[in-house]
């Protein structure tokens, strides 16, 4: 193939770039017009104008969106058709683009026409003669790989269709890693199309080995349900759940290059609104919180006194005594809580409690006076009304979870529950804590949900009257601030929740890593997906939960009555063949079912394994190999150490001068959750921080004690061993 060939090519194909960018630039200015002019309709001093400029501008703002996100390889794919059937290329974009005449210069890659790019083959070519992927710097052409898929029709035709190039899958896969995932919306192959374009409706499972392109595919698939239905998964919403904040940071750009921005992205420290929890429990402590029995252990602390409330009250009345005893306040708790959660109660504790003391008034007096005079006098007493904010507040989640801190309130609820021994783990684990575990963030959205809102007028119109009371007639506002006055065992005056459990609903949910998720877990993320449609995406080889019959429970649980769509995964596009057959084999010694892709792709380059090195050449040993593997990739290294070792290795890494600099950058992206820039290419990681991760090379210190640390060890050495799309070392 000669230069002067590949030349004329790129050229070639640039003119049609530069067309396409001058009409995306003509199409952006049309767009900033349409702004403006709905800015000006809004000036019109009527309400018609009003709903006319919010239309229009939210229409522009999002075209400009879309514009905006596609400057980067915005042409990347051609089609070639049988001459018979359409004698023009075809051109394949990240967006859909018109010309002057309103004919299409540019084909969605999600259309229905763009489809055939994806799915012909050399065995099927669909009247695809060929394929060619443009590879693009900017506005710039800098390569074109072709694929001759139709050899026959070629040579029918007579054309002059030049092959160029090494395909352009082999050449994406070659690529340097950085620190973020790339859309893989030019090379997506044809198994991993028909999940992307899977029925909108029910539930897509998407499983296959490591490095088969799980997460990137529902990514896509993600792009293209709100190419497909906007008007839903935008109103509803699209929410991504993934194993860590890592990760969320390295798939973060997938979904904005491919123009969408209208997706919630969270980890599973992240889920629940206004919390962030980045630390992990020790394994001992994550599988207990993790266990489904902890959802009754949620539901018993929900339904439980508040610490501190009183007791009981006592009032004169005319000739009575009145007394709420422990009983009788008993007896109204019970049939209060057996009409719902027990904030949506609020409305009718002021008269469940006036019934009860009207039933003692005995005295010719109060009976003479009528319950009516009754009610008016004890809503008028704040020492009453003070008593029902007490006995029986609004209570928020992060109050209620801090009840469970008292371990004889924890011995109380989780009798029969959790064990002894559960219950030093978590009693241990919440004494001295100042924040929330990842582990915890499932159990605070159990009490969400157990407690539920406070009622809003609107929500409960028959036990709210014209003037906003609550039935007895105590103001909400006056209840409230009783609540402040009384009861504030954390602290601090209490506030409604802005974020209320109604809100939690999405249109779509996407579940990454889903072989991990917790049965708590499960629960949580099912709420937000009650009426979703899903995507759901795992390994159950790569699984770190210890009782896969429980979360698979819990999972068909979250996804009763809902249509499943199965996808499977079979090749391997991470790792060279060479790094995968060493993790192939690791999996087969120890026993793990794992499902075994293959790897396309090889480098000639073994995995290295060294083995009995001392406690006190460890650092040596482990900064030559981290130079040597940085010294050979272009990309990114990852240190996978044990969860004991990692302040131990960062500490080291510090100290050495030639990678210090790199790693600084790259734990600081780690820890403050900051994309890295630059030439941040070395971090130190957990075993469970590389879930769903990718690097040039891979150095891992003491695979033994990573298989050690939990039951599960095994299952994340494994996941271990497959980040690397190069070059792997092991340091035992």
């Amino acid at each position: 193939m000669s230069e002067e060939l590949v030349e004329r090519e790129i050229a070639a194909e640039q003119q049609f770039v530069d067309r396409v960018y001058r009409q995306l630039e003509v199409s952006a200015r049309a767009a900033q017009e349409l702004a403006r002019e709905g800015h000006s309709r809004g000036r019109l001093g009527h309400e018609g104008g009003l709903v006319e400029r919010d239309a229009m501008v939210f229409q522009a703002a999002r075209r400009i969106a879309q514009l905006d996100a596609a400057h980067e390889g915005l042409v990347f794919g051609r089609l070639d058709m049988h001459p018979e059937l359409d004698p023009e290329p075809r051109y394949i974009g990240r967006i859909g683009l018109r010309d002057e005449n309103r004919d299409s210069l540019l084909i969605d890659w999600r259309a229905p026409a763009a489809a055939v790019f994806y799915q012909a083959t050399a065995a099927e070519p669909q009247r695809v003669v060929r394929r060619r992927v443009l590879r693009a710097a900017g506005r710039d052409v800098v390569g074109v790989e072709d694929e001759l898929l139709d050899a026959e029709a070629l040579e029918e035709s007579g054309a002059d269709l030049p092959i160029v190039g090494e395909g352009a899958l082999m050449a994406q896969l070659s690529r340097a890693r950085d620190r973020s995932m790339h859309s893989i919306v030019a090379t997506i192959q044809a198994e991993q199309d028909k999940a992307i374009r899977a029925p909108g409706r029910g539930v897509v499972s998407i499983s296959g080995g490591p490095g088969t392109g799980k997460t990137v595919v529902a990514l896509h698939r993600a792009a293209y349900l709100l190419y497909t239905d906007r008007r839903r998964y935008e109103t509803g919403g699209v929410l991504v759940v993934g194993p860590s904040g890592v990760f969320m940071r390295y798939i973060e750009r997938v979904l904005p290059s491919l123009g969408e921005t209208a997706v919630a992205l969270r980890s599973l420290g992240e889920v629940v609104d206004g919390v962030r929890a980045t630390r992990h429990d020790e394994p001992a402590v994550a599988d207990v919180k993790g266990s489904a029995v902890m959802a009754e252990l949620m539901r018993r602390t929900a339904r439980q006194q508040a610490p501190g409330s009183p007791r009981e009250f006592r009032i004169f009345w005319r000739d009575d005594t009145i007394v709420l005893d422990r009983g009788r306040l008993g007896a109204i708790r019970r049939n209060l809580m057996s009409q719902g959660r027990r904030n949506r109660q609020l409305p009718r504790v002021a008269g469940a409690l006036l019934d009860a003391m009207w039933r003692q008034v005995r005295g010719e007096r109060g009976r003479e006076r009528g319950r009516e005079s009754f009610d008016d006098d004890m809503l008028s007493d704040h020492t009453f009304v003070d008593f029902v904010a007490a006995w029986w507040p609004p209570l928020d989640a992060v109050q209620v979870f801090g009840w469970l801190r008292d371990p004889d309130f924890l011995a109380r609820v989780g009798d029969g529950v959790v064990g002894p021994e559960e219950q030093r783990l978590l009693a241990k684990s919440w004494a001295d804590a100042a924040d929330f575990t990842v582990e915890d963030v499932p159990l605070l959205d159990e009490l969400r949900y157990a407690i539920g809102d406070v009622p809003a007028r609107t929500d409960d119109e028959e036990t709210l009257d014209d003037t906003g009371l609550l039935e007895g007639g105590i103001d909400v506002q006056e209840l409230f601030t009783a609540a402040d006055r009384e009861f504030a065992p954390s602290g601090r005056a209490w506030s409604p929740p802005t974020h209320k459990v109604e809100d939690d609903a999405y249109a779509h949910v996407l579940v990454d890593e889903a072989q991990d998720l917790t049965p708590m877990q499960w629960r949580m993320v099912g709420r937000r997906g009650r009426t979703a449609s899903w995507t759901i995406v795992g390994d159950p080889a790569q699984s770190s939960w210890p009782v896969p019959a429980e979360a698979e429970a819990a999972r068909a649980a979250a996804l009763e009555g809902k249509e499943r769509h199965e996808f499977h995964l079979s090749t391997n596009y991470r790792n060279s063949s060479e790094i995968y057959a060493h993790a192939a084999a690791y999996a087969e010694r120890v026993g793990l079912d794992a499902d075994l892709p293959t790897a396309v792709r090889s480098t000639g380059v073994d995995p290295v394994v060294r083995t009995g090195i001392a406690d006190g050449d460890l650092e040596a040993t482990t900064r030559a190999a981290v130079a040597e593997v940085a010294g050979q990739v272009e990309g990114t290294v990852g240190i996978v150490v044990p969860v004991a070792r990692r302040s131990e290795v960062n500490a080291w890494l510090a100290s050495w001068p030639e990678l210090a600099a790199d790693a600084a950058g790259a734990r600081a992206a780690v820890d403050s959750a900051v994309t890295p820039s630059g030439d941040d290419r070395v971090v130190v990681l957990t075993g469970l921080d590389t879930k769903g991760l990718e690097f040039d090379g891979i150095v891992v210190v003491r695979p033994q004690e990573i298989e050690e640390e939990s039951a599960t060890g095994r299952a994340t050495l494994y996941v271990v061993l497959t980040r690397a799309t190069q070059l792997l070392t092991t340091l035992g």
